[in-house]
């Protein structure tokens, strides 16, 4: 597979997408576990986590890491849609949402939908 496709259209906006929701969900948990840990320190742990998923996302995405790119957005579906439900069952976990939690409906749900999104485009990049 050439360079020129994995990072061309589509590609480079999931990648794009990637990046920002990496820099901004590790920028913002990191502050939140240092000035408001104990008001919601689950959420605040997840939206770490979310951002180091997103940095591997982002890294395996555009180096063309095809199988580690795959690996890393299932993980990141299931995290989502698993928070997304601890979230609405147990809503005091959460008193200020994090990038996963409510499916990620804080973020106009594009941590639910950049996942798939990204699966898509692996299949057809990989086809």
């Amino acid at each position: 597979m050439s360079s020129k496709r994995q990072n061309s259209g589509p590609g480079n906006l999931v990648i794009a997408i990637y990046a920002v929701f990496a820099l901004s969900a590790t920028v913002r948990a990191l502050y939140q576990l240092v000035r408001k840990y104990d008001e919601a320190p689950l959420a605040y742990w997840l939206s770490l986590l979310a951002g180091l998923v997103y940095f591997l996302a982002t890294f395996a995405l555009a180096r063309g890491k095809y199988s580690l790119a795959q690996s890393t957005l299932i993980f990141e579906l299931m995290g989502v849609i698993s928070v997304g439900f601890l979230s609405v069952f147990d809503p005091d976990l959460f008193a200020h949402p994090s990038v996963w939690s409510y499916f990620g409906l804080g973020y106009g749900l594009i941590p639910l939908l950049l996942p798939i999104f990204g699966l898509w485009w692996i299949r057809r990049a990989r086809a």
